[in-house]
């Protein structure tokens, strides 16, 4: 239990850290702050090139963020851009699951710079998971998603 209670602030602590280091431009002219600057938002030139704090597009990457932000997250690597979430169960239909792994493979906003993975499971009879097949339309409405929420932030950020 102690061990429990050290380990939180510090694992709270290197993520703060790890993301003011990201934030880093080396452009002190452009204060952009912690999430803008990792994140790609606020201010300034608005481009399609890698930013030195993140390694895909920071379009892509908030987009995948917002449009799975239901879904809890296991793992988050914005520099080798994957986002890996846990199981959810819709609170109404408790006998499937799903889980899902966002690949953003490229630094500029294009729609072959995003790969989506689903993975479901359905409840047995007795009562174990067991994998199932997902509706490949289901990846592509989650990959159109993402996509047109990427260009929204992408024009939001032009017109700002």
């Amino acid at each position: 239990m102690l061990f429990r209670r050290l380990i939180t602030p510090f694992a709270v602590a290197a993520c703060v850290l790890s993301l003011a280091a990201c934030a880093s431009r080396g452009d002190a002219s452009q204060d952009r702050g912690l999430l803008g600057g990792v994140f790609g938002g606020g201010g300034g030139q608005v481009s399609d090139a890698p930013e030195a704090g993140i390694g895909v597009n920071s379009f892509l990457w908030r987009s995948s963020l917002e449009v799975l932000s239901f879904m809890p997250l296991s793992e988050v690597d914005p520099f080798g851009g994957v986002i890996i979430t846990d199981w959810y169960a819709n609170p109404e239909i408790q006998n499937e699951r799903f889980k899902a792994t966002i690949y953003i493979l490229d630094t500029r906003l294009r729609a072959d710079a995003l790969s989506v993975q689903l993975f479901k499971q359905v409840r047995s009879e007795s009562g174990d998971w067991v994998d199932a097949e997902v509706d490949p339309a289901t990846r592509i409405q989650v990959e159109n998603a993402i996509l047109t929420r990427a260009r929204q932030l992408r024009i939001q950020t032009i017109q700002d």
